[in-house]
């Protein structure tokens, strides 16, 4: 078989087998060991399964291309599932077998590098929008403190914004779990 095939993962379950070598998630929440083989399919039938499977999912899905070819602990075999045949991989994938990865949105459509583009900026954007916020709620509350306006009005920006830096540092590393 020399056709490409694609399985959807978790990013977390690949980042794991970038670590380790090899991958070994059968399915959403399934092991290779539990199932006995790797669920793929071919290209048409990735929405299928992204709807079926993994659409209820609230987590980061990254599509992956395999050249079977390329399998090294492991062998494809095409068998029947209702009235369809789906590829299944028999063994560990070996990350050198996969040849292409592309993160997936919520649809389960391929993401674009204009659209991962646009929505980090605008995370960035709104995390510096609330340091400064945060700046600016100090500075307000220093001036309001004392006669020494502008003294205490520059610690109110400084605590301020040091406090807006670490709920946005507290917030990046939820959004990354």
């Amino acid at each position: 078989m020399t056709s490409r095939i694609f399985h959807i993962a978790t990013r977390s379950d690949w980042e794991e087998a970038l670590r380790t070598g090899t991958y070994t998630t059968s399915t959403a929440g399934r092991t290779l060991t539990e199932e006995g083989f790797i669920h793929a399919s071919r290209r048409e039938q990735v929405r299928g399964v992204f709807d079926r499977y993994y659409r209820s999912l609230h987590v980061s899905l990254v599509l992956l291309t395999i050249d079977p070819a390329r399998l090294t602990e492991a062998e494809v075999r095409v068998e029947s599932v209702g009235e369809d045949t789906y590829p299944h991989i028999y063994g560990p994938l070996n990350r050198g077998a996969v040849v292409d990865v592309v993160p997936l949105n919520r649809n389960g459509g391929a993401e674009t590098m204009a659209s991962l583009f646009i929505k980090e900026m605008g995370v960035r954007m709104c995390a510096a929008t609330l340091v400064m916020l945060f700046g600016a709620i100090g500075v307000i509350l220093g001036g309001a403190i004392g006669e020494e306006a502008t003294a205490y009005r520059l610690a109110g920006l400084l605590i301020g914004g040091v406090a807006g830096g670490l709920l946005v540092r507290r917030l990046a590393r939820l959004r990354a779990s």
